[in-house]
């Protein structure tokens, strides 16, 4: 069925852009037949939609991975800079969850580690959607900031560094099992929003792998049942992901290295100060509207990667 869902999607997307399209070429025939110049503008505007809506086509034509049609989990870490990077993931967390409703993807933060000053250390997110996994993927990896620090007095500039790291979201049929035996189940109170009850009740949920060490923590619903129910769907993803790291390391370059947070690692940089720029290292790209792209203005970047990859024959990967 969702196969189905799929193909009406993609049928009724051609059927619109053919109607479209055909109003188009009516509209500026009848424009040149009798010279009508409003007639040749609203011509030229149906035809601006078409335009547009084949480069989305064209980008969705970029996403033939395993995953690329499936929801993702995308979990966004604090790295070198102390207060600083927490204050960058933070604005980081901000970007992608504009950019989702630009998208008009379904997000849900399921969970948050504030910083001790400010910001986050750490967070996560579900984002449900069809392409979300392929076209956020292109995210994953360490973002820089340069700017004048707002925490110091003495108004220096400063570096910060956040990681992204994106898996998807496994259909049922996917999910690996997981023996009991090998998990350990701790839970605890609630400290994000969510009014008394998250105070009184040890609603949240860690889960360790204890082979692996893999950690899940979800603190996001009213309930520890709920809770629990999430963290496995997203241990599940990450156990995914480690066996098939382990299937393709010869392939490794593919994927792109795991590298640490912090300096010469990452793969877009942010600089506030002393001019505004947006570059991502991989593609080249620069955006001069620093505002527009941490509003979530960001599909530039991840067609440009998707771009990328095509003329490498590199497939998206979980």
């Amino acid at each position: 069925m969702a196969e189905l869902s799929r193909l009406e999607d993609d049928l009724k997307t051609y059927d619109r852009l053919a109607e479209r399209a055909e109003e188009a070429s009516i509209l500026h025939a009848l424009a040149h037949d009798e010279a009508d110049e409003a007639t040749q503008a609203e011509a030229l505007g149906v035809l601006g939609e078409v335009e547009s809506a084949l480069e989305e086509l064209e980008i969705r034509a970029l996403l033939s991975g395993e995953h690329d049609e499936a929801n993702a989990i995308v979990s966004v870490h604090a790295g070198a800079g102390g207060t600083e990077s927490c204050d960058w993931a933070e604005m980081l967390l901000r970007m992608y969850l504009r950019w989702a409703e630009r998208r008009g993807f379904s997000a849900e933060l399921v969970e948050l580690l504030e910083g001790e000053e400010a910001g986050i250390k750490r967070a996560t997110f579900t984002l449900d959607g069809r392409f979300a996994y392929g076209l956020v993927s292109t995210e994953k990896g360490v973002h820089r900031l340069v700017r004048i620090s707002p925490f110091d007095a003495s108004k220096r500039r400063h570096t910060s560094f956040a990681s992204v790291d994106v898996v998807p979201a496994l259909a049922e049929d996917d999910v690996p099992e997981i023996d009991p035996k090998e998990l350990r189940i701790d839970t605890y109170r609630s400290s994000g929003a969510g009014g008394q009850h998250v105070n009184v009740t040890d609603s949240a949920v860690r889960i360790t792998h204890v082979p692996t060490g893999i950690q899940v923590a979800v603190q996001n619903e009213r309930s520890q049942i709920q809770n629990r129910a999430v963290a496995m769907k997203i241990l599940a993803a990450r156990l995914a992901e480690r066996a098939q790291e382990e299937r393709l390391k010869e392939l490794e370059e593919i994927r792109g290295e795991q590298m640490e947070i912090g300096f010469g690692s990452q793969i877009r940089s942010y600089v506030l100060a002393p001019y505004q720029l947006v570059k991502d290292h991989r593609t080249d790209l620069e955006v001069g509207n620093v505002d527009a792209v941490l509003d979530g203005e960001i599909d530039e970047f991840i067609t440009a990667e998707l771009r990328r990859r095509a003329s490498r024959g590199v497939r998206t990967r979980p």
